[in-house]
Parts: C-alpha cells; structure tokens; sequence
C-alpha cells in the first residue's frame, strides 16, 4: 500500500508542477448535498460565504486548486453560497465569509480562518496535519523528541521535520509524505528553535526547513541513542521521496562487475554513485572504510563496493575509485584518503546543484523578504494584508496637537498606542477598527489612535512603554489601561461594560436582589454573568476604598454598591462581618461571600479578582493567566470536543471530591477541546501522547514541572482520585512527564536598529551618557522633571526590541 501511495503521490507532484487541465474538483454544495456529504463520512473541506470580494475570490481560486491535491487523499473540498442556501450554524453569525471547516463525517475536526489557510500549500498541509494529527507528533522541545525516541527504539524508526513557519510549501511536502509513509514511520513536527540545537544547528535562528532521519529500529538498548541523518536537500516532495528511499536502501551494496554494469536500488532514484574498489588481501578493511564513507554521505549518496577478483571487472588498477552523477557517464580517479572523497561530492560536485537551488530559493523568498523572517502566524497574516488599504474612518488619528483636547473631552475617549513596525500592533489595529465600526451608533464612546512612531513626546508623557497598548480617558479621572487580549470580541465586550456605572449605587434591598439575580442591566449579563456587591455601613468610611477600587475594575465585571442599615442584614444572611463582598455567579446558583479587609484600592482589586475566579473553572486561553496567578498545581480534566455521558460523569465526581475539599491543595479545572483546541497540544506536550478522553493530570508547574497522569484503565471517581492524589503526594507515583523550565524567548533575534544605523553613519546613533554639570547633576532640570530615572530610561521606553506585553492566541 506505501507503495501505491508513493506513485500516486509523485504523480500529484507532477501534476502540481505542470498543471492541471481537468474539470473542477470543487463542490457547489446546496444545504441537502451538503447533509449527505457529511452523513457519508468522508472527510469534507468546505467554506460557507455569502458574497464574494476581491480577498475571497482569491481564497475561492486557491481552494479549487486544492481540491484537485486533496481528491489524491480522499478528502473532499466544498462550498456554500449561504446567500442561496441556509445550512443551520454555519451560515449564521460574524464567522460567515472568515471560517472554512474540515469536518469527518458529521464530526468538525477543526476550523480555520481564511488568513491561516491563505493558499493551496496552506490549505493542504493544515488540512493533512489535522487528518494526522494523532499521528504525527508535535514536539517543542528536546526532553519531549526524547520520549518519542524511546517509545520507537527497536520498533520503528522516526522522520522529524523543522518547519520555520507552517502552511509554506515546505509544511505541505512534509505532511504529503506523513501521510504516504505513515503507517511505516513515526513523523514528528516542530516549529521552536530548541530542538535544533540538540540536533547539532550551528545556528538555530536560520529559517530553512530541515528533515531528520532517525535510526531508532535497530536500537535496542534504551540508553543507546538513535543515529540521525539530516537531508540536505531542500523539502519538496520529490526530495523527501527520494531521502526515504535512500534510507531503506542498504547502507552499502556489493557488486563483482565494473561500476558501467552496477544495477539496483539506486539507478531509479536519480542520485549520485559513489564506486570504491577492494581487493581479497583488504577486503574487511575495504568494507569498513566503504561503511564509513556511506554513514556520512547517507541520504546524498548511495556507495557500492567492488570486488577486483570479480571476472567482470575491467577496470584498470591506477584507479581506486570512480563515481557517476545522474545523467553522466562514469568518471575514474585514484582516491587517497577519505576526506578527499567527501569533499569532492559536498564541495565540488554539489557546488552547482546548490547554487541553483539556492537561486531558485531566493526567488520563492523575495516575498517575504520584507520581514527577513515570519516567525508567526500573525506577521504572516499582515504581511499578506499588506497591500489592502485599512478603513479608519471610524476612528480618529491624534497627534501632539490634537490629543490634549480630545481625551478631556466629555464622555469616554478610547485611545490605541501603537507603531507601525510591530506585527501585533498592525494585526491589533485590524481589530480596533473593527471595534469602532460596531460601537458607532453607541453614545457616549469614540476611539482614537495615535502612532508613536510618529508622536513619540506624546507617548512618552502617556507613559507607553508597551506596544499595542490601550487607555480609556475619562474627564477629571486617571486614565485606565485595558489589560485584556488583543481581540475584536474582548476589547468590544470590555468597552461595552465600561458604559456601565462601576460601582453601581443600589438603595434598597430589592434593587440588591435585583442586581444579584441579574435582572438590573440585564442587557450586560451575557458579557459578564458574575456580580459582586460591596456591602457597608452608612457609618463606614472605607466605602471610598471599594469605589476606587470598582473604578479600576471597569469593563472587568460589574459592581454594585449598597450603603444602607440593612447591609447587615444581608451580610448576617451570609455568614460573614461587614464590610463583606457578596458574589453571584448567575440565578439559582450559591451565592459566596468574604469579609473585606483590604486597606488599599490595590488589595481591594486583588481580591475581587480571586473572588470572582470560578471554583472549577473551565479554562480556555483568556482565562488561563488569572488562574496561573494562584499559584497552585492544576488539576486538569481534558474532555473530548463531543459530549458524552463519560464527560458528564468525569465532571460530576471532580465536584463530588471537591466538595469533601480534600482537592484544596490544587485546583481542579478542565479544558474542552473543541472550545479550546489548543488543549491537545498541551496534552500531547505533558505526556507525550493524546490518551484516551477523557484524561486526568496532575500539573506541578511551579514545583519541578513534573506531570502525573491518571491511570486511564482505572474509574474516574471521586474516592479514586483523592486516593491518587494522596500517592502523588507520597511520592508512590512516578511522573508521566516533565514540563521544561527553559524561557520561551522569541525564535529570531530582534533588530538592533541603533547597530544598523551605526553601520550606515558610524557615531551617528550612539547612545551618549548625558555630561555631568556643575554640582553633579546630569541633564537638564527639565528634563530630570520628565523623567527622573534619566535619559536613558526614556531611550529604552521606546526600543523597537520592546516585546508586546500581551496578545490574543
């Protein structure tokens, strides 16, 4: 079967170099083909729009092109004109027009907004690498690449591929042969620069895609590791094709005939000969030389050893050895060492072939060269959007003459901190106008940007030392900075509830009932089911501490405030002292209640933000920060993206144990991977697989790092898994995995701006200490009065290697 999958996957490539004549692959889906295209269960890729654009019609183009490369693998690519059609869920809401999804059966795998799936190589490796995605393992770092070694020694053996940026024509190659080979190889994909230097990369911030052949079959001890083999060729297809074969070829084939008759593995695989002749009296040192010789030109080279007392062999005796290059008659030379004969394939006789290559690479980048390196999806995305004209209308451009007088103005002054530089701050500016063409028939409310590269006095009096950043101006009040992910849906819902008076003043006990049961602004309840209501004396004069405090929590949550005699009332209702802070996490479930100590608006914050944290939180990308910030191991439920009784019942004994609080010294949580695909990656990082679902671990992220897995042959029940718990903490159990302590810095250096433009006009940017006045002062007093840290602070406020301080995944 691998080999009938080889052919038709050569014959794809073909096909996809030379183009393709045939009719359409893509299927105009109505609303009934497309129910009983997912009822077939087969694999579907399809799109649903309504209108088609200059940008979709693009996309439109190269999803037909994919649908002839994908037929090859049995996947099937579609689309639905929901202006003719109405399929349920799919042609309704804001994903319209942005989403493709690729369902197997009536089951949805995964779905992809159109900027990652931006053509026919994105489209086909991202599709393969979901289909695959049990099969193909994605490692981040070299702890993680060990434990796939381990499991693989002595039974099969593992092709690893490095792919700078995903969904470029080297991902598509690498996925296309997963897929192929398989069921005979264990494939394994990285992104991070850390693996490559435990594969030996001199530099690991170069941007070619490699691949690794690692010999773990013959391995038979575990402590024995498993020999590599880098393929040094580019990664197409034909290239990966090729290097596979090499590998399954033997390491060094024997022949009694001239090296003009030598037929075998090699002569349909197009690949330089490398002819090594020996002699009866020399023959086992002959063969441990030629072996040598074959270990290094492994995957470049295939070696073939002639024996001289073969009746057969004509070949005069001045000559040792001979090689031929495809297509090429046979050349004689006298080989004196080793090393002479790699250099003359790796320097001389390569030489040409790699130039070629090289220029044909070249060609493939200049459209990126822009960026020297995208090194994530989101500099990809705006590096593709770069020639589309942003419509700003709706919100307004500031500068240094113009920003004093709009943020005191009446109502609510939004303003976007950003430079045009930085990848995020672009994509992020993308979702800012996005936010204000929403909120345009909201009153009340208007954003503004300004561009700090172009302003930077007026960043630099707002304090920006961070970019994107984004600060609400309200008249006489300290402005407040949005801390929320950069995202069209959560700065939108975080402006919205900044319309709401925080804290809202309540006067009596049914507008307390009112606003705890949710039915006072219960418009806002979708965006923020949680309330908290400060409860106070008419005589306490800490009141003054909860509003500041509510203040800095606008657009967070909403608060209530009630001042009044029958505070303690409700405070007695609850079981605690006033002042206290009573929660309501929606109707008809229990409200909690704290007693306040808090002497500052600071503490005040961090409390209500613990208090308002859910006991046994799902947690997805948004919420996962504040719940790291407790401090405690995770206890984590991963369930499958479809429900089961299975999951129902995983949950309910979790609750179960909670309740007994013997689960207090962790936090119990769970992560629904069809909410939050990302979850299976964490998954597969901690233990090295994706077990069965659903799966209970252990996290000790802030001890060690180590991971424990629940047994998946034992019941998930309550008693079981405090009993488990309990043999963790006695150290009876032994760790399924290690979560690595290494800092994840950026994969390519920064620039150094001030370097280059040294470079251009030496001195020119040099950073100068300020000269020391009389009396020991450095600077200007006035300068001192703008920033009493010193010049050089400033300078670094705005250093374009300034990494965002937060994004949205």
């Amino acid at each position: 079967m691998c080999g009938i999958y080889a052919v038709a996957l050569l014959l794809g490539f073909i096909s996809a170099q030379c183009g393709s004549t045939d009719a359409s692959k893509l299927v105009e889906h109505t609303a009934q083909t497309f129910r009983a295209a997912v009822l077939s269960g087969k694999t579907s890729f399809i799109y649903f729009g309504e209108h088609v654009n200059p940008a979709i019609k693009a996309f439109i183009e190269q999803l037909e092109m994919s649908a002839h490369a994908l037929e090859d693998y049995g996947i099937l690519v579609g689309k639905v004109n929901c202006s003719k059609e109405s399929v349920e869920k799919y042609c309704t809401g804001e994903e319209v027009m942005k989403k493709v999804y690729l369902f197997r059966g009536a089951d949805v795998l995964r779905s992809f907004d159109i900027d990652t799936v931006f053509d026919v190589n994105a489209i086909v490796s991202h599709v393969l690498f979901s289909v695959l995605f049990t099969e193909v393992r994605y490692v981040h770092t070299p702890a993680e690449l060990l434990a796939v070694e381990r499991a693989a020694k002595g039974k099969m053996d593992i092709v690893m591929g490095h792919i700078q940026v995903l969904g470029l024509p080297e991902h598509r190659a690498l996925m296309e042969a997963a897929f192929v080979y398989g069921a005979k190889y264990q494939f394994v994909q990285t992104t991070g620069a850390p693996l490559l230097k435990h594969m030996g990369v001199a530099d690991p911030t170069s941007v070619q895609a490699r691949l690794w052949f690692l010999h773990c079959r013959g391995v038979t001890h575990r402590s024995e590791p498993c020999p590599q083999t880098l393929m040094r060729k580019p990664l197409t297809t034909i290239n990966i094709h090729t290097f596979l074969q090499l590998m399954e070829a033997p390491l060094l084939t024997e022949a009694a005939v001239d090296p003009d008759d030598v037929k075998g593995v090699y002569n349909h695989l197009n690949v330089p000969l490398l002819f090594l002749f020996t002699q009866p009296e020399t023959l086992q040192l002959d063969r441990d030389t030629a072996e040598s010789v074959a270990r290094r030109l492994r995957g470049e080279v295939g070696v073939v050893l002639i024996h001289r007392d073969g009746r057969r062999v004509k070949t005069p005796l001045k000559y040792n050895a001979a090689y031929r290059l495809p297509q090429e008659e046979v050349r004689y030379f006298s080989l004196k060492n080793v090393e002479e004969v790699i250099d003359l394939f790796r320097e001389q006789l390569f030489q040409g072939t790699e130039e070629e290559e090289e220029e044909e690479e070249e060609e493939e980048d200049d459209r990126w060269s822009s960026l020297d390196v995208l090194d994530d999806e989101v500099a990809e995305s705006v590096y593709r959007d770069r020639g589309l004209t942003l419509d700003t209308e709706a919100v307004t451009k500031l500068t240094a003459e113009t920003f004093s007088t709009a943020v005191t103005q009446n109502g609510l002054m939004v303003v976007l901190f950003y430079v045009k530089w930085d990848a995020v701050c672009m994509a992020f500016l993308q979702s800012y106008v996005e936010v204000a063409d929403a909120l345009e028939d909201v009153s009340g409310i208007e954003l503004a940007y300004v561009d700090c590269g172009e302003w930077t006095v007026v960043c630099s009096d707002q304090n920006i030392t961070s970019f994107p950043s984004v600060l609400l101006y309200r008249p006489g009040e300290v402005p407040q900075r949005y801390r929320g992910m950069l995202g069209t849906g959560s700065l939108h819902r975080f402006l919205l509830l900044s319309q709401v008076p925080s804290p809202t003043s309540l006067s009596s006990s049914a507008e307390v009932l009112s606003f705890l049961e949710g039915d006072l602004y219960n418009t806002n309840s979708a965006l923020s089911p949680v309330r908290v209501l400060g409860l106070y004396s008419p005589a306490d004069t800490d009141v003054v501490v909860f509003e500041e405090a509510a203040k800095s929590l606008r657009g967070e949550t909403l608060l209530g405030l009630f001042v009044h005699e029958e505070a303690e009332r409700w405070a007695g209702e609850h079981s605690v002292m006033l002042p206290a802070l009573v929660v309501s996490h929606g109707p008809g479930i229990q409200r909690e209640a704290h007693s306040l100590h808090s002497s500052t608006p600071q503490e005040l914050v961090s409390h209500i933000r613990r208090a308002t944290l859910d006991p046994f939180p799902e947690l997805t990308v948004e919420n996962l920060p504040w719940y790291l910030e407790l401090g405690k191991p995770l206890l984590l439920l991963f369930v499958g993206a479809e429900e089961s009784p299975e999951t129902d019942q995983s949950l309910k004994e979790i609750q179960k144990a909670q309740s007994t609080r013997q689960l207090d010294s962790s936090l119990p949580c769970w992560i629904h991977l069809g909410r939050t695909p990302a979850g299976r990656s964490v998954l597969e990082s901690y233990l090295g697989f994706v077990p069965p679902l659903p799966a209970l671990v252990l996290s000790q992220l802030a001890s060690g790092g180590e991971v424990f897995h629940f047994p998946s042959e034992r019941p998930l029940l309550a008693g079981t898994i405090v009993q488990w718990l309990k043999r963790v903490e006695d150290g009876q159990e032994q760790p399924a995995g290690v979560v690595s302590d290494e800092a994840w810095g950026p994969p390519v250096p920064f620039y150094d701006f001030l370097a280059v433009m040294d470079e251009e006009a030496p001195g020119y940017a040099a950073q100068r200490s300020p000269k020391t006045k009389p009396g020991g002062k450095k600077g200007s007093e006035r300068g001192q009065e703008r920033n009493p840290a010193g010049r050089g602070e400033t300078e670094t406020a705005f250093n374009p290697q300034t990494p965002p301080a937060h994004t949205e995944l």
